[in-house]
């Protein structure tokens, strides 16, 4: 017999009221080994990994690490056999070092004090043998998105972490930091750990898995290998279709300029430039790009058109009005729509039932009211309808909008704000973390908008849906529109060069 698997899962079933999470669920992972688990939202990936990770107990099924059996309580026990997870949305505290992060909770001790020069010495270590360098003294609050990843990896790496597993873990890095987490993939495994890698993007996991288990409604259909199928197959196995594009060439583009920013400038609290002389037009009918790696000023760009920075400076027209000094509410009943970068901060209310986050940003108008009272059959209507429209899977528009699976809350968000009949829409990151079905579906939705003469501005980290659905693209490096792009002309990997601030064409 050879060696027994580093994890094992037979038979794992786990309920909830009215509805199975997992059924029946077999999984093979071997020693020193890449490997996927995809499917689409609501298919029972993210109860499986926390089954594995101590989170949740199945009610049946037996999970087995080096061919014994186990059972975790709480993932303290799973951390203590040598399982670590770096979940999707960062774990970290902003106002902590690099250091004080990796050890919160794991504090090592020289008598009654922390050690704090053999901690250092340990990440250090821990950086140059797996490619992920980090100075353990700087704040958390000053890093990209792909060092805040290093630092999670680094940390569960630190607590001795042999198994890993890794949600979602490029939804929002641009080509370069994927290929640099694909090498410390690869160096992690030639040092004998073993990744489970999560993850919705099909042609990722083809080019970094050894072995990839596809996941549908609960249970695992099957597992393969990449030499064995390309994306479109795998995403057969996943949803029963074709894999879905954002491609559209058709232009729909209108002449009317329904959005114009000029010069907005934005300086933080401390003086450092946020936003520099930025500069575009949206028009009716017209999808505008804008591209960048998080922390460039995508954020305060938002906040900026929306009202909630009132001191940037420059210039902001809404079909020809200025918006100076009108507020963010004015603002939104004047017709700008948003869908928010982070669902959860700032989209829902989670504990509310989705009627009453269907009203979020429309409460004051109807059907969601009457007078100055809340129509709240009116706002039942207008949410059932959103259901039916955008095809939102829920038993009904009373169930807490936390109930929703990723995909289902991020369509009731889009539904909202579409529904609601803006002049322009920003759409900041609105299909981060969902399945490729939800995906096509916001898509699709995004079209027809725009080619019913809505104007869109299109904030994303995914770039072939930039690419894709976009009429031109802007490249915002440093608070700065760097490359203005015709998305015909350019690939992903020519886009992320801009974006980490490699290329050379200057805006125009």
């Amino acid at each position: 017999m050879g060696e027994a698997p580093a994890l094992q899962l037979e038979g794992v079933t786990k309920r909830y009221p009215g509805v199975v999470a997992n059924k029946d669920v077999e999984l093979t992972v071997v020693d020193s080994e890449i490997h996927a688990v995809v499917g689409e939202n609501g298919a029972g990936k993210s109860t499986l990994m926390k089954i594995i990770y101590g989170m949740v107990r199945p009610d049946e099924g037996t999970i087995r690490i080096d061919g014994e059996q186990v059972s975790f309580r709480t993932p303290k026990e799973a951390i203590d056999a040598g399982i670590g997870m770096v979940h999707q949305h960062f774990m970290l505290a902003d106002n902590l070092t690099v250091l004080e992060n990796v050890i919160l909770g794991s504090e090592p001790r020289s008598g009654v004090m922390i050690d704090f020069d053999s901690a250092a010495e340990r990440i250090r270590h821990l950086g140059n043998a797996y490619g992920l360098r980090l100075d353990p003294d700087q704040k958390v609050e000053s890093l990209s998105v792909g060092e805040r990843q290093r630092v999670e990896i680094i940390k569960v790496l630190y607590r001795g972490a042999r198994i890993l597993i890794l949600d979602e873990p490029t939804a929002v890095l641009v080509p370069q930091e994927v290929t640099d987490l694909f090498r410390s993939c690869l160096n992690l495994k030639g040092e004998g750990h073993t990744i489970i890698f999560i993850s919705h993007k099909l042609d990722e996991v083809l080019a970094i898995a050894d072995h990839i288990t596809v996941m549908r409604d609960g249970q695992t259909v099957g597992t393969t290998t990449p030499s064995e199928v390309d994306a479109r197959q795998l995403a057969e196995m996943m949803i029963g279709s074709e894999l879905p594009s954002p491609e559209t060439r058709e232009s729909t583009v209108q002449e009317k300029v329904l959005l114009r920013v000029a010069d907005l400038s934005l300086q933080s609290e401390t003086g450092r430039s946020e936003l520099d002389g930025i500069g575009f037009e949206v028009h009716a009918g017209e999808i505008v790009g804008v591209a960048g790696v998080d922390g460039n000023g995508q954020t305060q760009l938002v906040d900026s058109i929306i009202g909630l920075r009132p001191e940037s400076t420059g210039e902001i027209t809404l079909d020809g009005a200025s918006l100076k000094d009108i507020p963010t509410r004015e603002r939104r009943e004047a017709g700008i729509g948003l869908i928010p970068e982070d669902r959860h901060r700032q989209g829902l209310l989670l504990p509310s039932p989705l009627w009453e986050n269907a009203a979020l940003g429309h409460q004051a108008k109807e059907p969601y009211a009457n007078g100055i009272w809340i129509d709240k059959r009116g706002a039942r209507e207008q949410t059932e309808e959103i259901v039916r429209r955008f095809d939102v899977m829920t038993p009904n528009v009373d169930v807490p909008a936390a109930a929703l699976s990723g995909g289902n809350q991020q369509k009731l968000v889009v539904g909202r704000e579409i529904m609601a009949g803006p002049v322009v829409l920003i759409a900041a990151q609105p299909t981060r973390g969902i399945d490729i079905g939800a995906q096509a579906a916001v898509w699709e939705e995004l079209k027809t908008a725009r080619a019913a003469g809505m104007g869109i501005l299109l904030i994303s980290a995914d770039l072939d849906e930039l690419i894709g659905l976009s009429d031109t693209i802007h490249v915002l490096f440093e608070g700065r529109f760097v490359a203005r792009l015709d998305p015909a002309e350019i690939t992903p990997e020519i886009l992320g060069s801009y974006m980490t601030g490699a290329g050379e064409k200057k805006a125009s």
